[in-house]
This record gives structure tokens, C-alpha cells and sequence, in this order.
């Protein structure tokens, strides 16, 4: 039990800053953040850092270390400045653990955590420039060397989430109207949340037939979700917050109900390659950080009062919602979630963060936080809370890896020439901007189990109906890959 003040982690500050003016770069709104943390804590705390740590962004790549120019900026020389090598949405509870690990183990006495994206202004100055509208992380995403994946149109986010969507309304036995349904509601719900969080984007609340309904406004992207259903990535967002000792809080006078206790974490992670993954349902690493948080902080479900749980797409909270057993008509986050407080790539957790300091200062309880990154690849949890939590102890090794490796399945194969009989494991339809069918993909397995991606043609009417109309459930079903003229592998 851990009663020392000098190694007990608390945050003191927390500050987040909206930029709706397409005014500042990423580096302008990680200022801004910070500076508004630091008046949260009372004032005075940037000059103390021992320790910046920013979250990778992409809206401006040539900014480079953003952590060195805040330093910089600042006229500061903390001992440790970094930034992550990558914007992935765990990366700012993975930050806040080491954090705190640091401060236990007296290492440092204070530090921060902030990141921003300004994928708005990015945009504008981009189309100002050359009169293009890019996508800047479907850019990011889609470079380096064309894979079988790439080829098949398995590039961004978007593309991927749909396959977890699909596998596990399959594997839950529900049908596609029940797991719109729970989406909807699930959305519906965190639109609530944002319409009364000032920080929040997007602060419309929507109801659950809104959120799956097919409107102009509300097109497909990529089947089953719409495009109220998606991270909005479209946002000029930063946010931060300052980590200390109990013992340095207290003697700066900062009072008990404004410090918010920092618990154990967890992370693990899955295979990057989504085809070397051994299942789309359950994945082992969500399965054991989530799990492991809560043990390690001797706490049960029971005693959670809020949480935070990644929403990029539905079936990231579906997932991990049914591992806690966090019912469906529960609020699952206290920002506002990726569509609607707002997703800005690897920095949404630090809104998260903030926001829950906020509800924990004003509702008191226990937090539970927990973090996806990349495509299901990166999962990282954590507790909060507005009480001592005496059985946290400071540094621990967050790495569950090793338990969630142990409840892996087999690995199958990957067939990328096949063509004969197969049997649908999962897939998605993606479409155009006018909501027509620009193809869809399969994920498949062969007679000896190895996997093999197929496309279906946008012309082939019966075969997309029969994937996206919901009358029978196309998972499990069986039939043929062919080679096609274009020297892809096709379905039928």
C-alpha cells in the first residue's frame, strides 16, 4: 500500500481548446490547451515541468517534435520531452501511465500531457493552396508498399472497422436491425453527453433512428455504418493536462475536491496485420487490459461510476462494453465520443481525460478509461478517480501482452492467389460520395481454414444486396473466389 504523498499521481490541471475559426496550426492549439491547464491547477506549472510529452499529429507533419518546440516556446528545459512515434488513440492514457509511473518512482515531480489536431484549418490552407480536398489520414494511411489488403481497399479506418461490425453481429446472433439498433442507441446516447459538454464538437443531440437513418446528410461510407456513425476527424481540437505528487498538489494548496487520483493501467495489443489476427469477435488483448484495469486496482464493475470507452466506430464500445458488462443504456463516455465531441486521431483520450477530471470533480467516484488504437491493434486502460486509491502502486508494468497471447487462437494462413471454394468470416461494402457502390470485400476462409480477401463488384446487384439488405446473414455462407480480368481475386 502506497501511503507516501511524494509518490502518489494526481492531476491538478486540465484544459481543452476549440479552434472553429481555422486560425491555429497543431502546435497553436497544444499552446492553448496547455496554457489552460495550467490556469486550471492554479497557475505556475508550466515553469515547474519535468516532463512534456506530446501525441503525435498528422494536420501538420512538418511541425516535426512538437514537444521540442513547446519547450521551446515556453523558454523551458524539462528533463524528458518526447512526442510518440505515431497518432494512435491510445497513446494519451499510455502517456498518463508512464507519467505516473515516473512520479512514483521519484523520478520527476511534474508533468504534462497534450496533443491537438487541426485537420480544418489543414484542409482550408490545402484547398486554398491547390484547390484539392485531401484526406490527410487516409494519405498517412495509405503509404508505403501496396499490400494484398490495399489492393482489396482495406486502407483507412473506415475500411477496416466494419469487418469487427460485421463478425460480431454474426457471432451475438443478432440480426442487422438489432445491431443498428444498438448503435444507434449507443450513439444517441453520447450525443446527449456532447450536447451538454462545452468542449464538445458537435453539440446536436440525435436520436437512435438519426444516427442509422439513410439521409442525405447521413450517407454510407462503408457498410454497415453511416457517416453519423464514424469518428469526425474534420475538427481543430487540442487538449491537455499536468500530472504531480500528491505531496507537490497539497503544498501548492490545491484543494482535495480539485485533485483527481490516478489508478493502475493496462495495455496490450493485437498483430497490425489485421489478416494475422486469429479472430474478428472478441480480441484477446481488449479482452485482458480491460479486464486487468480493474483487477489491478482491486475494483469490480460494481464499483465503476463512470467510463470512458473508445468509440471510433460502434463496434469498439459494443466490444468492450459486453467484456465489462456495461449495460447498453449506460452513458459510456464523459466527452461527447469520436463523432460527436469530436476525433481528433491520436489525441481523443486527452479530451477524454479532461472531460472525466471534470465529472469526477463535480459528480465524485471511480473511472474507468479505456483506449483503442490503430485498426483493434492498440488497447490501453486506466482508473480515475476522486478518492485515494491506496492500493495503486507506483511504477508497475502496464504490459498485459503476455496474458492476452496465452487465450490467442491459431493464427490461419493467408491465401492471397486462392481461387476455389471458401466460406464468408467477414466483410464490408464501401461507397462513393453519392452513396452509389464503389465494391465490396470479403474476408474469407478456404476448405483448410487459411483466409483469403475476395471483391464483389459494384455491378453484381444480387451478391451486394445479399451482403447489405439483412435478410439472411451472409456470414458463414459459402462460395467461390475467382481470379478477375483486373488480377484481383473476386467473389462468384
Amino acid at each position: 500500500m502506497n501511503t507516501n504523498p511524494a509518490h502518489i499521481p494526481v492531476i491538478i490541471g486540465v484544459g481543452q481548446f476549440n479552434d472553429r475559426a481555422n486560425v491555429h496550426d497543431a502546435l497553436g492549439l497544444m499552446v492553448a490547451a496547455l496554457e489552460k491547464a495550467d490556469a486550471d491547477a492554479g497557475g505556475g506549472w508550466i515553469d515547474a515541468l519535468d516532463s512534456i510529452a506530446v501525441v503525435n499529429q498528422i494536420s501538420f507533419p512538418k511541425l516535426g517534435d512538437c514537444a521540442a518546440h513547446l519547450a521551446q516556446h515556453f523558454g523551458i528545459h524539462p528533463k524528458i520531452v518526447e512526442q510518440t512515434p505515431y497518432p494512435t488513440g491510445e497513446s494519451p492514457v499510455q502517456l498518463l501511465n508512464e507519467a505516473a509511473n515516473r512520479i512514483g518512482a521519484g523520478e520527476i515531480e511534474v508533468a504534462a500531457i497534450v496533443g491537438a489536431e487541426a485537420l480544418r484549418t489543414a484542409a482550408e490552407r490545402a484547398r486554398a493552396a491547390t484547390g484539392e480536398k485531401k484526406d490527410a489520414l487516409r494519405d498517412v494511411a495509405s503509404g508505403g508498399a501496396k499490400s494484398v489488403m490495399h489492393q482489396h481497399g482495406l486502407v483507412a479506418p473506415t475500411d477496416l472497422y466494419p469487418l469487427y461490425e460485421n463478425a460480431t453481429r454474426a457471432a451475438w446472433g443478432q440480426s442487422l436491425a438489432e445491431a443498428q439498433a444498438e448503435s444507434g442507441a449507443i450513439w444517441a446516447g453520447m450525443s446527449a453527453v456532447a450536447a451538454q459538454n462545452e468542449n464538445a464538437w458537435i453539440r446536436t443531440p440525435l436520436s437512435a433512428a438519426q444516427i442509422v437513418s439513410a439521409e442525405a446528410d447521413n450517407r454510407p461510407i462503408a457498410f454497415p455504418y453511416q457517416k453519423r456513425m464514424v469518428a469526425n476527424s474534420s475538427v481543430n481540437q487540442g487538449a491537455g493536462f499536468i500530472v504531480t505528487s500528491l505531496a507537490r498538489a497539497q503544498a501548492a494548496g490545491i484543494a482535495p475536491d480539485r485533485i483527481i487520483h490516478i489508478g493502475m493501467g493496462a495495455a496490450a495489443h493485437e498483430a497490425h496485420n489485421m489478416l494475422k489476427r486469429d479472430q474478428y469477435v472478441q480480441p484477446a488483448g481488449m479482452v485482458v487490459t480491460i479486464e486487468e484495469t480493474l483487477k489491478r486496482n482491486h475494483l469490480t464493475v460494481d464499483q465503476i461510476d463512470h467510463v470512458e470507452l473508445y468509440s471510433c466506430f460502434p463496434c469498439v464500445p459494443k466490444m468492450a462494453r459486453r467484456i465489462l458488462g456495461w449495460p447498453v443504456d449506460k452513458p459510456i463516455t464523459a466527452f461527447g465520443g469520436l463523432t460527436f465531441g469530436g476525433g481528433p486521431i491520436g489525441n481523443y483520450m486527452s479530451h477524454a481525460i479532461a472531460s472525466m477530471v471534470d465529472k469526477l470533480r463535480a459528480a465524485r467516484g471511480t473511472a474507468l478509461l479505456f483506449a483503442n488504437g490503430g485498426y483493434a491493434t492498440h488497447f490501453h486502460g486506466i482508473v480515475l478517480s476522486a478518492h485515494p486509491m491506496p492500493e495503486a502502486q507506483f511504477p508497475h508494468d502496464f504490459d498485459v501482452n503476455p496474458l492476452a497471447n496465452a487465450r490467442r487462437g491459431p493464427v490461419p494462413e493467408t491465401a492471397e492467389d486462392y481461387e476455389g471454394p471458401a466460406t464468408i468470416e467477414s466483410y464490408t461494402v464501401f461507397y462513393n460520395r453519392d452513396a452509389s457502390v464503389r465494391y465490396g470485400t470479403i474476408i474469407a476462409r478456404t476448405p483448410t481454414g487459411a483466409r483469403v480477401l475476395a471483391r464483389v463488384a459494384a455491378n453484381d446487384a444480387a451478391m451486394i444486396a445479399f451482403l447489405t439488405d439483412g435478410q439472411a446473414e451472409p456470414i458463414g455462407q459459402k462460395g467461390q473466389t475467382r481470379r478477375g480480368p483486373d488480377g484481383l481475386i473476386h467473389w462468384g
